[in-house]
């Protein structure tokens, strides 16, 4: 092989994709700011208007830029789609369908209502109407790909955000045929073709979901026996990229397919495994895409241009987290939920890209101004995490909570995961016996319902990053989780216990059978919230009834003996499990 093959263009780019991750993530963590920062402005630096402007002159910088752009295209809309399969991932088609309102109601409303208002501002400026329909719809998409990371799917800014953007990439397909139709060559088979595309891509989508229900833990049981992680990622990668070229195919966007192998394999015992896996492509995926998002930003037009692109800017981003607030608000959320989300959705999104090149291509718009608008999404989608931090700042401030006195952070106490119902009885009763704790909760409503009312309550992901790291997992008394959620409480168990091998953790269990799951998780105790509420009533219908308290009693000890043998059975436990105290039932 000669040695000029082995300073290809790919290699080249590869290395600075990857030097770059190596450069960005740590420098960037090291000073906690976001990434996403990072490497929009690797972007620039390494594009086409940065240093890649001057490779004619010096050579030498062409092993330290990009020298084709367009090529890692493809790659970043990889990223896209390993992101809404981790999304599917954390899902389920249960929570799909509770969001279901919010989805069709929310969604539709903010796109809708944003894209038409949006359009009215453009025409009225002197855009055709057509164009400014096209420029409109464009502009009132957000970003998928760095949202849904900063604010997760399970807080109420999570769930607002999540269903706004679900129902942006169910409609990308239509608008885009829409705004085929509206060309000016336009055929009038353009509306038939989307018919055609839309009952050819529910019929993929059913097809996938009973192949994927039957198939996929066949698939994964068949990776696992082979204990081989290579083959489990295969496997991961076979099931997300066919599941998107199979949309595809049909003329659907291929994250729709992606999204829904992510929640069939929610659905199975292996989620777990996959979600870890893909991790790591996932981040450098996304890497890639926001790498392209720099590269497209030419400084030098900016310059050029300052005051229109400013102007620009700030209205799109002033006039979408202003209606989208006021929508939140109107739909009952409470303010500082409808501030935070309002302006972390603000920003444009790599969908407006896609929409802009399509609008270009039909001739509704001029190249120009398709490029001066791209220009004002990517400085908007640069912006999206310092509004993300913005957002929690006004959230805080147009609904403050009193400040609790901090404890002392060095002393051991009871980390309490949900301030929910629970969780708050549970500290209560840690408060009258003078133990000190702390609750963790991701829904920023609850916790600032809780520490209105005097708990000591902090906001986070304690299934993400280091949060219970900050609370001091290290030299915690116990863990105690007190969610609702049977397979998030498995995962954070299992979790837990991989890392804290002594700690004490006790779960909240919905039933016989999930706390048998949480034993085999590795619980130190699982609690069943419906077997003490059944032998209670049972208790007291037998008594009133006129059953003598002896006998029932016994009875009741004995269907608890029957409970704990079966759990201790299911879990595979070699000890018998205490379903109550041992001072009142041993």
């Amino acid at each position: 092989m000669a040695s000029g093959d082995l300073a290809s263009p790919a290699i080249s780019d590869a290395l600075v994709i990857l030097g770059a991750a190596g450069l960005v993530i740590p420098v960037f963590t090291r000073f906690r700011i976001t990434p996403v920062i990072g490497f929009i402005l690797i972007g620039i630096l390494v594009g086409p208007y940065g240093l890649g402007q001057l490779v004619y002159e010096r050579p030498l910088l062409e092993h330290i830029t990009i020298s084709d752009p367009e090529a890692l295209e493809p790659f970043a809309e990889f990223g896209i789609i390993l992101l809404l399969f981790a999304i599917g991932l954390e899902l389920s088609f249960n929570r799909l369908w509770q969001l279901r309102r919010l989805v069709f109601g929310l969604g539709a409303m903010e796109l809708m209502i944003g894209g038409l208002c949006l359009a009215a501002v453009l025409a009225m400026m002197g855009q055709y109407w057509t164009g400014a329909l096209a420029l409109g719809f464009a502009l009132a998409f957000s970003s998928t790909a760095i949202v849904l990371p900063i604010s997760g799917s399970t807080s109420p800014v999570g769930r607002a955000a999540l269903s706004m953007l679900l129902f942006e990439d169910i409609m990308i397909v239509p608008i885009i045929f829409i705004l085929g139709a509206m060309a000016p060559n336009a055929q009038a088979e353009g509306w038939s073709g989307m018919i055609d595309t839309l009952w050819q891509g529910a019929l993929v989508i059913a097809v996938m979901m009973i192949a994927g229900r039957i198939a996929l833990p066949r698939l994964f049981a068949q990776a696992a026996r082979t204990k081989s992680p290579e083959l489990f990622l295969a496997a991961a990668l076979l099931v997300v990229i066919g599941a998107s070229l199979a949309t595809a195919a049909v003329g659907l966007s291929p994250i729709v397919g992606a999204l829904i192998a992510g929640l069939l394999i929610a659905e199975t015992e292996y989620h777990g495994e996959v979600e870890t896996i893909m991790e790591p492509f996932k981040g450098l995926a996304l890497g890639i895409f926001l790498i392209t998002v720099g590269m497209s930003i030419d400084l030098r037009t900016i310059w050029e241009n300052l005051g229109t692109i400013a102007i620009a800017v700030l209205g799109v981003l002033v006039f979408k987290a202003l209606l989208t607030g006021t929508l939140l608000r109107l739909m009952g959320a409470r303010r500082s939920t409808a501030a935070e989300t309002g302006i972390l959705m603000a920003s444009p999104s790599e969908t407006t890209l896609i929409v802009l090149a399509a609008a270009s291509s039909a001739m509704l718009i001029q190249p120009g101004t398709a490029q001066f608008w791209q220009i004002v999404t990517a400085i908007g989608l640069t912006f999206t995490p310092l509004l993300a931090r913005l957002g929690r700042v006004v959230g805080r401030r147009v609904e403050s909570a009193p400040e609790l006195p901090e404890e002392d952070e060095g002393e051991p106490r009871v980390i309490i995961i949900g301030a929910g119902r629970v969780g708050r009885l549970i500290a209560q009763m840690l408060d009258e016996h003078g133990k000190p704790y702390v609750a963790i909760d991701s829904d920023a409503d609850m916790i600032q319902s809780a520490k209105r009312k005097g708990y000591r309550a902090v906001f986070g992901d304690a299934a993400r990053g280091d949060a219970l790291q900050r609370l001091g997992i290290e030299d915690a008394l116990a863990v105690v989780l007190t969610m609702d959620e049977p397979i998030l409480a498995q995962r954070l168990v299992a979790k837990l216990r991989a890392s804290h091998p002594d700690l004490l953790i006790v779960a909240r269990a919905r039933d016989i059978a999930h706390a048998s799951a949480l034993y085999r998780a590795g619980a130190s105790h699982a609690v069943p919230e419906t077997l003490e509420a059944t032998l209670q009533l049972s208790e007291a219908v037998l008594v009133d009834i006129g059953v003598a308290m002896g006998p029932v009693i016994a009875s009741i000890h004995e269907k608890r003996d029957e409970f704990r043998a079966r759990i201790e059975e299911d879990g595979a436990l070699t000890y018998k499990p205490k379903l109550r105290s041992g001072t009142v039932d041993g």
